[in-house]
């Protein structure tokens, strides 16, 4: 079928979740609630009936002021909150608040972001960034990391979940961000100081389920989930219904257009099904495209299953950008530390074999097609289509004791992999404390109570055997207890920790490494296709890779063994060594960087 001609009968049309400011004081109500025959909508007024529609949908014209709060009540006499709420008085059980969307005055209105190979990605988590953990305080923070050289801050989701505390991959409104971290102008501002700093910011969204707790759309429109179709975290989501397809196109569009975010970045897209003829990822990807125009926008996947046909040209472009590489972090994590249980198993033979591979081919395993039949061959992809890092909230958080990978390695490793990171023509990211070196642990933490808090509880000794198992000399009564709010508080960075002569040093570090990156191998990036790397025979312990690039090849020579080793290929002029004078043999722990003139 023709992607575009099947587009136009589904295209977004207008707004049809959340309210709607229709001038003068009116506002327009509206909810799909097709298993209610009459919805009555609670105002400070006052409490009005809405009208019904056939297909489901109930609206109500009124006057309505920016800061009042509404319910909707159902039939029975239950009031829920606006599944398309933009802001929450409390909690998800309410009242939502109507928001003035226009109040905030955008300072870089000249802003249209960055091409993609420029990125160098931070990934934070609002709540334990900062002390505080709100928006303001996190804007005090961008002059550090400006200085470092990086260039989009990505935020772990912000839609609102349960209780105050939590990673935010439960989320059950869409469209509020969570009011502990501030209001939607603090969050605008956030992202307009971003900006001024050169910054890009990118927010995770996960549409693969709801989570558990707070979310009442089931009872009032059970057609908007799949029963038949579980997701590990609960019921799937019915993208075959045009009203839910609507819910997450405006929720997309309303990321980027009301907040100005430069990119997505999209969780676990396995765990996304639809049997449309066009599907829900390729609309979105579309009506990006065809209704954000004149800035960069990047789309950004997860996608465990390490299908590549998002990352398929089309039109002169991709449908998303990249895709973050866990084939990346986990060999290069057994080989690191040794540890071979969970996901790290797959890795444990010939571990340098396959991290070769992987730097120049993308994947180590070919994956699973998302919508097509005949996805590209990873090795097809540009290396720009790929994220690495050596550690991100997932890898550290679901550890049993939350510890960082450069606390438990030879320092020596965790330098060089680190030059490998930035150096590499893949867009690198590191994960929040990572440019000094925090010595805080980052957790999983959340705030539920009862008998979810008790499954929660229950599945971090499971989960912390895929990321490594419980250390020698502990039990799972160690790991410390997600619900507790001393697991949140003892996550969160230590700025002092960045004052240290220690910190201080890695920081001018990891700015040269991005200075060289900028410099040097960007330019080589732009027009970067696919077949581009070749892995160069080495000894265990070395990562020799070539890439043919624009304007010439890039070649890595990393050795992170205890011996010397002999340098390989007809190399170019020197980019980088730590070694003051490079030659034929390379020391333990060094790394080489050259530009060779052609392909």
């Amino acid at each position: 079928m023709n992607i575009v001609s099947a587009l136009e009968n589904i295209s977004l049309n207008e707004q049809r979740w959340g309210p709607v400011e229709l001038g003068h004081g009116k506002v327009r109500f509206q909810i799909w609630a097709p298993e209610e025959k009459l919805i009555v909508l609670s105002l400070q007024s006052g409490r009005h009936p809405m009208s019904r529609s056939d297909d489901g949908w109930h609206t109500l014209e009124i006057q309505a002021a920016a800061g009042e709060a509404y319910y909707f009540v159902l039939s029975g006499g239950k009031s829920v909150s606006d599944p398309a709420s933009r802001l929450q008085l409390r909690d998800l059980d309410g009242p939502s608040v109507l928001v003035d969307r226009q109040s905030y005055r955008w300072k870089n209105t000249e802003w249209i972001g960055l091409p993609w190979e420029e990125a160098v990605i931070y990934e934070t988590h609002v709540g334990t960034f900062t002390q505080e953990g709100t928006f303001s305080s996190a804007i005090e923070r961008l002059p550090h990391l400006a200085d470092i050289g990086v260039t989009a801050l990505e935020l772990m989701p912000l839609a609102h979940f349960p209780g105050r505390r939590g990673w935010g991959y439960d989320g059950v409104l869409q469209f509020a961000p969570h009011n502990v971290y501030g209001s939607p102008d603090e969050l605008k501002a956030m992202v307009d100081a971003a900006h001024g700093h050169g910054i890009m910011v990118f927010l995770d969204v996960v549409y693969n389920h709801f989570g558990p707790e707070g979310n009442y759309l089931g009872e009032y429109a059970p057609g908007f989930f799949r029963k038949d179709r579980p997701t590990p975290w609960g019921d799937a989501i019915a993208y075959e219904r045009p009203e839910v397809r609507d819910y997450f196109i405006e929720n997309v569009l309303y990321w980027l257009d009301e907040f100005r975010f430069d990119g997505l970045r999209f969780d676990a897209i396995d765990q996304i099904e639809d049997g449309s003829d066009v599907h829900i990822l390729q609309q979105i990807a579309m009506e990006v495209r065809e209704q954000i125009k004149n800035r960069h926008v990047h789309l950004i996947t997860e996608n465990p299953a390490n299908g590549t046909d998002l990352m398929q040209e089309i039109d002169g472009g991709r449908y998303y950008r990249a895709d973050w590489n866990d084939d990346f972090h986990h060999a290069v994590h057994v080989a690191a530390t040794c540890e071979k249980t969970g996901y790290y198993e797959p890795f444990k033979d010939h571990t340098w074999e396959k991290i070769g591979h992987i730097l120049a081919k993308g994947y180590l395993r070919p994956g699973k097609a998302i919508f097509s039949n005949t996805p590209p061959p990873t090795e097809a992809l540009p290396p720009t289509a790929f994220i690495h890092f050596l550690q991100n909230h997932d890898q550290v958080g679901n550890r049993a004791l939350g510890d960082r990978l450069y606390l438990g390695i030879d320092p020596r490793v965790y330098r060089v992999l680190t030059e490998v990171l930035f150096l590499s023509p893949q867009i690198p990211m590191m994960f929040m404390g990572d440019d000094h070196l925090s010595l805080q642990p980052f957790h999983f933490f959340s705030d539920y109570k009862g008998a979810i808090a008790d499954a929660v509880r229950a599945n971090r000794p499971k989960e912390a055997e895929n990321f490594g198992g419980i250390p020698a000399g502990r039990t799972p009564l160690d790991i410390p207890d997600p619900n507790d709010a001393s697991t949140f508080d003892c996550s969160k960075l230590n700025w002092s920790d960045a004052l240290s002569e220690g910190a201080r040093d890695w920081h001018a570090h990891v700015k040269n490494l991005i200075g060289i990156r900028r410099n040097e191998i960007v330019p080589l990036l732009s027009g970067a296709s696919g077949y581009a790397g070749t892995v160069v025979e080495a000894l265990d312990g070395c990562l020799f890779v070539d890439w043919s690039l624009t304007g010439g090849t890039l070649q890595l020579r990393a050795n992170l063994s205890h011996e010397a080793r002999p340098l390989m290929g007809n190399l170019g002029a020197i980019l980088y060594s730590t070694e003051p004078q490079p030659h034929t043999v390379m020391g333990p722990f060094v790394t080489h960087v050259y530009l060779r003139a052609g392909r």
